[in-house]
């Protein structure tokens, strides 16, 4: 079986359009479209259903795909291993993080690339469930996700941080003066919150209900930076984890404030499949982890 053709037919699966998958793959559409039709024929399936354009993959399709992604990151894996010990780490560290996560990119980054200077790094943006099928599927190198709360089956972890809540209020109004927020107090604002498919959101209305509490956002977003927009501009309220504490304190519109009876802290942490043996990558992102100032956890 030709591996480029698995290559062609995974990046249509990831870009879902020939033109983009191409130049994924750096080769011309008539290219991709040909080995994809090869890998159709070996197989004896049609994998892709097309109609000038990509409509999406069939049932055989959808049924080999977690298989393909892992044959190629199998032999990802293979190549590194080969030149670990020979070589310095060289190449992509894909790194999916949740984005309640995303500030503690900064100095597992700079661990990661301080011990490998060989690397780049790769960040991407994605929810816990992503997280979760990418590392399955060998799409990603590691994740950075919660640990405690929906957490993906099968994973060595290390934690980098314990969120809490905070709540941020536009200066000017009604807590100028307070030392923190009331549940109660925040339910009533008007509030601008992420959307219910991010698990950040998920576990806010968790604790809103435990609190016989209950909030309908006036806006949802799917990004901290437009729910600080919106709440800049007036008449918002939001909920941010304290990891963005730092990219909004000091500014003179915001009011940044705990809660007065705080959650339980959640723990987020990189996590890497549990694999025998561990990939090169898989290894060094755990030792990044470490060396940003946590210790290694067990499996989870």
């Amino acid at each position: 079986m030709n591996l480029q053709h698995l290559r062609f037919f995974t990046a249509l699966a990831r870009e879902r359009h020939f033109a983009a998958a191409a130049e994924a793959c750096g080769v011309t559409q008539p290219t991709l479209s040909a080995g994809l039709r090869a890998l159709e024929q070996e197989l004896g399936k049609r994998l892709v259903e097309r109609d000038r354009r990509f409509i999406g993959l069939t049932e055989h399709g959808q049924a080999i795909l977690p298989w393909a992604q892992q044959v190629l990151g199998s032999l990802r894996g293979l190549t590194q291993a080969a030149g670990a010990l020979s070589a310095p780490l060289q190449g992509e560290f894909r790194l999916a993080a949740i984005p309640a996560a995303l500030p503690l990119i900064g100095p597992f980054g700079a661990a990661l690339m301080a011990q490998h200077p060989g690397l780049t790094l790769a960040v991407h943006s994605a929810t816990a469930r992503e997280i979760a099928r990418g590392l399955a599927a060998s799409a990603f190198d590691a994740g950075v996700t919660y640990l405690d709360h929906e957490p993906p089956a099968d994973v060595l972890a290390v934690p980098l941080h314990a969120e809490r809540h905070l709540f941020v209020a536009r200066r000017g109004g009604a807590f100028d003066r307070h030392r923190a927020a009331t549940w109660a107090e925040v339910a009533a604002e008007r509030l601008c919150l992420l959307h219910q498919g991010m698990q950040f959101r998920r576990i806010l209305d968790r604790e809103f209900a435990a609190r016989g509490l209950a909030v309908s956002p006036a806006a949802v977003a799917d990004s901290y930076v437009s729910l600080l927009a919106l709440v800049r501009t007036g008449g918002f309220g939001t909920v941010i984890p304290d990891a963005y504490a730092d990219l909004v304190a000091g500014q003179d519109w915001a009011v940044l404030l705990p809660f007065s009876a705080p959650a339980p802290d959640r723990r987020m942490g990189l996590v890497v499949v549990n694999r025998d043996p561990l990939g090169p990558l898989a290894r060094a992102g755990l030792q990044a982890a470490q060396a940003a100032g946590a210790g290694p956890d067990s499996a989870l």
